[in-house]
C-alpha cells in the first residue's frame, strides 16, 4: 500500500491549500484516512480524519472551521482543505491509512506516505 502526498507549499497567512494523498494498494473504501503534521520540536498530531464509510469525521480544535477533508473514491483519493492558514500551522503533513474502520486513539495508523511540507509565512 501506497500512499503519496502533494499540494505542500509556501503560503501566506490567511491563504489557502489543498493537500493530496493518492492510495494505491488498498481502497479507500475499506481504510480509515486521516492527516497527521509534524512541526519542528514537536509531537506528531493527528489533523482529521474520516472513517471508511466516509461518515464520521474529526477534526483537531486547532483546525476545526478553517481545515476540511473529503474523498474520492472514484480517484482512491483523500483530500485536507486548509484555509485561513496561520504561522502555527506550518508543519510536514502526512497521510495516514488504517485497516481498522476508524483511526484509534493511541494506534499508529497501518500506512503512512512520506509527508509534504506546509509552510505558513506571516
Amino acid at each position: 500500500v501506497q500512499l503519496i502526498e502533494s499540494g505542500g507549499g509556501l503560503v501566506q497567512a490567511g491563504g489557502s491549500l489543498r493537500l493530496s494523498c493518492a492510495v494505491s494498494g488498498r481502497s479507500i473504501s475499506v481504510t480509515a484516512m486521516g492527516w497527521f503534521r509534524q512541526a519542528p520540536g514537536k509531537d506528531r498530531e493527528l489533523v482529521a480524519s474520516i472513517d471508511w464509510r466516509g461518515n464520521n469525521r474529526y477534526f483537531a480544535d486547532s483546525v476545526k472551521g478553517r481545515f476540511t477533508a473529503s474523498r474520492d473514491d472514484a480517484k482512491n483519493t483523500v483530500y485536507l482543505e486548509m484555509s485561513g492558514l496561520k504561522a502555527e500551522d506550518t508543519a510536514v503533513y502526512y497521510c495516514a491509512g488504517d485497516r481498522a474502520p476508524i483511526l484509534r486513539v493511541g494506534v499508529d495508523p497501518d500506512y503512512w506516505g512520506p509527508g509534504t511540507q506546509v509552510t505558513v509565512s506571516s
